[in-house]
């Protein structure tokens, strides 16, 4: 059903430089001239808008085509889809896409931890099914094949070969790696990879779990390159994610955007990390939502929680950032819109020195 009506994906440009005669750019906008032909004429945007460099114009350019129309399907990273839906329920006077894409059953996305975003896009999308790809410039590597269940079926016969390392022995300098058939349930790896194209035992910096070995089926938990360890803790963006998702779900609120960072040379008081979330809608107990923030982390974290318990650390502490905060940070280092990302956690406090000064 979704294909019969129009479809779009917020992606970056599909104008293609070219090197040594090779045709080079951003993935998202390499895949926008491989549509089929049999999809064009249901394809949102148009090139025309797909084109504009500035995020902000590009992005009132392509709600200026989509209001009005019948648009079934959706896919890009959660934050810009988030950032489209909130500039057109801000001009429709709309609470939900409900009155606005009454056939809009499909989001497809993939590229981050889905979880912090999840009931955000959902009060937005209430109708709307979800469906996760494990898409990366370095090959397509898993894709959820049952809707109605957690995880992603791996890819094994296409010309990738997987190699896994634990992640604690990974941030150990251990670098062993599993293949396939040596790799356990719940314990998160670090995905090494050879293929075809050239590759080889090459990290993509991504993390994975198996949630099932008979097929093999993985979820994706975060970015080994992302990580806190300022204090020798080893919070990795898994544990962040999980415990971020968990205390939405206790207190609610809706999650915009978020990252962390250590700040070590505070001016009064222990060292902590510190949280910078922006919330479309803040929980209204904050003060409990921060401590069991906290304490989901240190659940999850035995280092951490013996850093807070000997008192090394103290409690975590959260700034909320104003709407449009992430996205300065974004365009100050031109990465705002298409298939950028900004890290769920950080070994420094680059961002956190950006983001504390749109913080309410």
């Amino acid at each position: 059903d979704a294909i019969n009506g129009k479809m779009m994906f917020i992606q970056g440009s599909p104008l293609l430089t070219r090197h040594n005669k090779i045709n080079t750019g951003r993935l998202s906008g390499i895949v926008a001239n491989h549509i089929p032909y049999f999809l064009k004429s249901n394809r949102l945007p148009s090139k025309k808008a797909n084109i504009i460099n500035t995020w902000e114009e590009k992005l009132e350019k392509i709600i200026n085509e989509t209001i009005g129309v019948d648009l079934r399907l959706i896919g890009g990273i959660p934050p810009w889809v988030i950032m489209y839906f909130q500039k057109i329920l801000e001009r429709t006077r709309e609470e939900t896409t409900l009155n606005i894409f009454p056939n809009l059953s499909l989001y497809v996305h993939g590229g981050v931890n889905f979880s912090p975003y999840k009931k955000t896009l959902k009060s937005i999308m209430p109708k709307a099914d979800f469906l996760e790809f494990f898409p990366a410039s370095e090959g397509f590597f898993a894709y959820q094949d049952d809707i109605e269940k957690e995880g992603l079926l791996l890819l094994t016969d296409h010309g990738v070969f997987y190699e896994f390392i634990e992640v604690d022995l990974f941030l150990n300098n251990n670098l062993k790696r599993l293949s396939l058939e040596d790799v356990e349930l719940n314990k998160n790896y670090v995905l090494i990879i050879s293929t075809v194209s050239g590759l080889w035992s090459y990290n993509i910096g991504d993390t994975v779990r198996f949630i099932d070995l008979k097929p093999f089926r993985v979820v994706v938990t975060g970015r080994i390159k992302h990580f806190i360890s300022a204090f020798g803790e080893h919070v990795i963006g898994k544990e962040v994610e999980s415990a971020l998702e968990s205390s939405v779900d206790e207190f609610g609120g809706k999650v915009t955007a978020f990252t962390v960072c250590p700040n070590v040379n505070p001016k009064e008081g222990l060292p902590h990390h510190e949280w910078f979330i922006e919330f479309n809608e803040r929980p209204k107990q904050f003060n409990k939502f921060c401590v069991y923030l906290d304490n989901m982390v240190r659940k999850q974290n035995i280092y951490y929680n013996d850093l807070i318990r000997d008192q090394v650390l103290k409690p975590l502490v959260v700034n909320c950032v104003k709407i449009g905060g992430f996205n300065k940070y974004m365009d100050s280092i031109g990465k705002l819109g298409g298939q950028n990302k900004c890290p769920s956690l950080s070994n420094d406090k680059k961002i956190g020195n950006f983001l504390i000064e749109y913080t309410i």
